[in-house]
Parts: C-alpha cells; sequence; structure tokens
C-alpha cells in the first residue's frame, strides 16, 4: 500500500480575495490595488505574481486613505501618506490588531509570535529633536 502525501494547495490571488469575502471582510476593487475593510480598519493588497502582497501596512481609514501606525515614543498616533494626523485610541489599537490577525488567517499566512503579542507600529519617531545629527546647530541667538 502506498502512502501518498497530499500536494499542497497554492490557491490563487481571486480565490485568497474570495476566502476574505467569505471570512466578512468587504472587498473593494480599486486602481490596480484591493482595499480590504472591516469596521474601521482597511488595508490595501495587490496581486504579485498569484500572491497577495499589501500596498502597505493595515491601518485605520481617515478619509479616503489608510492611516498606518506611528509610534512617536510619548504616544501612538495615525498618520496618512498625505500628512494628516489623529491620535490613536486603545480601542482602535485592539481593533487594528485583531483586523490584522484576521486578514493574515483568512489569507493562509503565518502568524509570527511576536506580531500576535500586539499591535506593531509601522514607523517609530522617538527621538523629537530636528536634524540633532546634522552637526553643530545655530544657536537662537545667531
Amino acid at each position: 500500500m502506498f502512502f501518498r502525501r497530499e500536494r499542497p494547495k497554492n490557491p490563487t490571488f481571486s480565490e485568497r480575495i474570495e476566502g476574505l469575502r467569505r471570512a466578512g471582510f468587504t472587498v473593494n476593487p480599486l486602481a490596480g490595488v484591493t482595499r480590504v475593510v472591516r469596521a474601521d480598519c482597511a488595508v490595501d493588497l495587490r496581486d504579485d505574481n498569484g500572491t497577495v502582497r499589501p500596498v502597505s501596512p493595515a491601518g485605520i481609514l481617515m478619509g479616503d486613505e489608510i492611516g498606518a501606525l506611528v509610534d512617536g515614543g510619548y504616544q501612538k498616533f495615525f498618520r496618512t501618506p498625505t500628512g494628516k494626523k489623529k491620535p490613536a485610541t486603545a480601542d482602535e489599537l485592539k481593533s487594528l490588531h485583531d483586523f490584522d490577525e484576521d486578514v493574515r488567517e483568512a489569507l493562509g499566512e503565518e502568524s509570527y509570535y511576536n506580531e500576535s503579542l500586539g499591535t506593531v507600529s509601522t514607523f517609530y519617531l522617538y527621538d523629537r529633536v530636528k536634524d540633532r545629527d546634522a552637526g553643530p546647530h545655530k544657536r537662537v541667538w545667531e
């Protein structure tokens, strides 16, 4: 008797997007990308030779843009590509973390331990002193 392993099935981009729809996400095709939305969280995905690649990290919808999570050291906030900012609340952080985990699960991607512990910021901006490393600074009285 032969024991055969089943070949792993590699779903296409459209099959993965359909899996997101079945998982309860709203899927909207945009120009060149597919926007996946649930409540106030969203992520833009694109087809990269049959695999799903995020255009940018998941974030909070701010108008028509997706605000990426920024850790300023003193506070977390969301920033859009055009520069709009908004402080992050605890409910938004929990919602974003759950959204990110659910999208990964629906797409069949691996969930890493360090990302599963909590929300991972897109940018870390701890140093609030501008041009600190640019050399000697001009004094106020100069």
